[in-house]
């Protein structure tokens, strides 16, 4: 080797170019392969061979290629909002139960208030049908059917005239006021029916509702007439009651002790004081059993029918209303303690003389037992799923209804039905004026009557029409709640007293009730009710974020850690070397060009010759950038053009590199003079 190559590489031994003040690119990527923490980089450096350094420079390029496809699909996960589902059971505090009597004011004493639009709903049945109702109850008063008409002219009938249409004539219709056929003008609604006509009817029964001009009417019409009474009867009944008094409805309707008869729960016995008064519009006087009195929920013991919630209704079928309600018993619906009970949707109706169990069965599961006894029993199970969702951006869910732009007239925990049903009311108020009478009122409104709106009916009807085809906007607006109990309800059916009980039972049941009630009690009057749990074990369904920030930088920690062993220290390397020190190696070098470029602009044209180099100007020694030495020396050609000066030599001391090297190179030692 030549003397100025070991004196070079001895040079770059002895000063090796670190970081960023290496002069160009691959001394820097050099460098970092030498001096990284990953293993993949290095190893393609100090590799001896060809095929080793190749195989190397594979893997590391296949590791940084998985890390990066790695790294993008938990990306994407974590964009995705996806949610992870965890099921636990625990046990669980007994549910909130409220009982409603389907009939919701005793006859005897809204009868009074009735009266008119009783006598001209017989009326029309008369007119329509051609017979009279049967009155086999001694407090129906006897009156002759050729006296119906007389005295007064029916005022109900003016307002919404109950209409007779014969097939293919829906232009034409018969008036049970007058009997006669008359025009009927406006676009006619076909309502659904009840009860299923298996011959087809050759008339159609409906009424005529119009707007406050009379410009605009419509028609709606009932396949079958008893849908067609009742829903005319229900209309004029809501008028009416929505002009009584709060006070005056809840004295008219049955207290807790006329509804309930025995109370038992866990095993110990309870009364009217463990319930809560709740009147609903249309079903009166409600009452809720475990509705978190003085702050505290009841919990039963143990599972099984002993440990529940029983009960025995005194339903009393005479004081029912022959019109507004077709059938015999109560309703109950099981729910939270701060949900609002919703008895007119998903109330379970109750029978009169049966024993009626509801069983909560809490493990999702649902089992059928089918028993034929001579009376015939059907058992079946509960199931209910308690669930909570996460809200945005996971789901559309809201927590509390406070980000729904609809206010919550029920005072009451948020859930959609109740979005549902005050988006409703809010729009009734807004575009008719008044409320609907079967929802709770909004601030600085009232109930809907004849009086104050006089077609406030056919605003109803409309208004109703634009809602189920969903044009108010509320189905848009309203959310599902994230956190909501589910509760599927299946009875149990037995028949109530058994004959063989029957007389003693009933005996002692009239002889407990003798403050209540001055008649022997009839099983058609009473109704039991059993609600308790199969089991304690509640199943819960959380969700809960499959990704989040933390886990990201826990997934891409473990992926770099795989493939190139690399951790959160060789991450920042890599930032200062490819980055930082990379881009300070290039802003050096366009500076360096821009200032020669400069200098040499700026330079003034020079006529003399150039100066003949000396020494180190000599061009032929930019070819090293090692010092030169004395042998080095006399080989170097002559400038071109020039004439090396007549110089003596130098002396041999003085080319001694003592303060470059701290050894003197053997090559280069100067003999002693003498």
């Amino acid at each position: 080797m030549a003397p100025g190559e070991k004196i070079k590489a001895k040079i770059k031994k002895n000063l090796p170019v670190t970081g960023p003040q290496a002069p160009t690119i691959k001394e820097l990527m050099r460098w970092y392969c030498l001096n990284t923490n990953t293993h993949g980089c290095r190893r393609i450096v100090v590799s001896r061979g060809r095929l080793r350094r190749l195989l190397w420079i594979l893997f590391t390029l296949t590791a940084v290629a998985l890390i990066f496809w790695q790294c993008a699909l938990l990306v994407i996960s974590f964009y995705t909002v996806s949610v992870s589902i965890k099921i636990h059971f625990q046990k669980l505090d007994f549910p909130a139960v409220t009982i409603c009597n389907i009939n919701p004011y005793k006859y005897s004493a809204v009868r009074d208030l009735l009266a008119d639009l009783e006598q001209e709903t017989r009326g029309a049945l008369k007119t329509l049908y051609g017979f009279s109702e049967i009155k086999s109850r001694k407090r129906r008063d006897a009156e002759s059917w050729s006296s119906v008409w007389e005295g007064t002219r029916p005022k109900f009938l003016n307002l919404v005239p109950l209409l007779a249409f014969k097939e293919g004539e829906m232009g034409k219709a018969r008036d049970f006021l007058t009997g006669r056929k008359r025009k009927v003008s406006g676009s006619i609604i076909r309502k659904e029916s009840d009860v299923m006509n298996v011959h087809e009817s050759k008339e159609v029964v409906g009424f005529q509702l119009c707007s406050n001009d009379t410009s605009n009417c419509a028609v709606y019409t009932f396949s079958s007439g008893v849908n067609a009474i009742q829903e005319w009867y229900k209309l004029h009944y809501m008028n009416i009651m929505a002009q009584v008094s709060l006070e005056k409805k809840i004295n008219m309707s049955y207290s807790a002790e006329e509804l309930l008869v025995t109370c038992f729960f866990d095993g110990v016995s309870c009364d009217a004081r463990n319930f809560t008064l709740f009147h609903h519009p249309m079903y009166g006087n409600c009452y809720t059993f475990n509705n978190r009195q003085n702050e505290t929920i009841l919990s039963t013991s143990m599972g099984g029918s002993e440990y529940g919630l029983q009960v025995i209704l005194h339903i009393n079928e005479e004081e029912y209303n022959p019109f507004l309600v077709s059938s015999t018993g109560a309703k109950v619906i099981i729910h939270r303690q701060d949900e609002y009970p919703f008895v007119e949707d998903v109330g379970t109706e109750i029978e009169t003389a049966m024993a009626t169990s509801i069983g909560m069965h809490l493990d999702g599961k649902q089992r059928w037992n089918l028993l034929l006894p001579p009376n015939g029993l059907q058992t079946a199970l509960t199931s209910y799923t308690e669930s909570f969702k996460l809200s945005e951006p996971y789901s559309q869910c809201t927590e509390d209804g406070s980000d729904v732009p609809v206010e919550n007239i029920y005072k009451a925990a948020y859930s959609l039905k109740i979005c549902l049903h005050s988006c409703f009311q809010t729009k009734m108020v807004e575009k008719c004026g008044c409320a609907q009478y079967s929802q709770p009122l909004p601030p600085a409104a009232n109930y809907c009557n004849y009086q104050q709106h006089p077609n406030w009916m056919y605003c109803y009807y409309q208004l109703h029409q634009a809602f189920v085809r969903e044009e108010l906007g509320c189905q848009s607006v309203c959310r599902e709640a994230c956190s909501f109990k589910e509760w599927t309800l299946t009875t149990s059916l037995a028949q109530w007293p058994s004959e063989v009980s029957e007389k003693w039972l009933l005996s002692v049941l009239t002889w407990d009730q003798g403050l209540q009630i001055k008649k022997k009690l009839n099983k058609t009057d009473l109704a039991k009710l059993l609600i308790f749990y199969k089991d304690l074990n509640q199943r819960s369904i959380m969700e809960n974020p499959a990704n989040s920030i933390e886990m990201l930088l826990s997934n891409f920690g473990g992926q770099l850690g795989l493939w190139m062993s690399c951790s959160i220290v060789c991450i920042i390397e890599i930032v200062e070397v490819f980055f930082i020190d990379s881009l300070s190696i290039i802003a050096r070098q366009q500076w360096q060009k821009a200032k020669q470029w400069w200098a040499q602009r700026q330079a003034p044209p020079c006529p003399e010759a150039p100066p003949s180099p000396q020494g180190q100007d000599n061009p032929v020694l930019d070819i090293d950038d090692d010092l030169p030495t004395f042998t080095s020396a006399l080989h170097l050609p002559p400038a071109p053009g020039t004439q090396v000066p007549g110089t003596p030599p130098p002396k041999y001391n003085t080319l001694r590199l003592e303060r470059a090297f701290s050894n003197q190179l053997t090559d280069t030692q100067v003999p002693a003079e003498f």
